[in-house]
């Protein structure tokens, strides 16, 4: 049994709509889903970048996917994943200054 996924950070593409009111209320719905943040990162005419935050206990990634690409979206990168029994923050070191 792999570990479960706690935290994914996303960078998704989206057209203008739906909006990120509803983009966030579907997310959260998604199984092992507990809370979900989406911050605008650009707007154009057509479409949206947006930076996609979810927490939970056991995050089903294909079925979060599958959701994005049902309003539209697509998914351009997994910029941050976190499994295990906990979460775990990035930390800073010399290297990042």
């Amino acid at each position: 049994m792999s570990p479960s996924i706690r935290r994914l950070v996303l960078d998704v593409m989206k057209p203008q709509e739906p909006d990120i009111l509803e983009l966030a209320t579907v997310v959260s719905d998604r199984p092992g889903v507990d809370g979900v943040n989406v911050a605008l990162v650009e707007t154009d005419r057509e479409v949206q970048n947006l930076k996609l935050t979810i927490e939970g206990d056991d995050i089903d990634a294909d079925a979060l996917e599958a959701a994005i690409i049902d309003l539209g979206g697509t998914v351009h990168s997994i910029d941050q994943v976190v499994c295990g029994e906990r979460l775990v923050d990035q930390i800073d070191t010399p290297q990042d200054n």
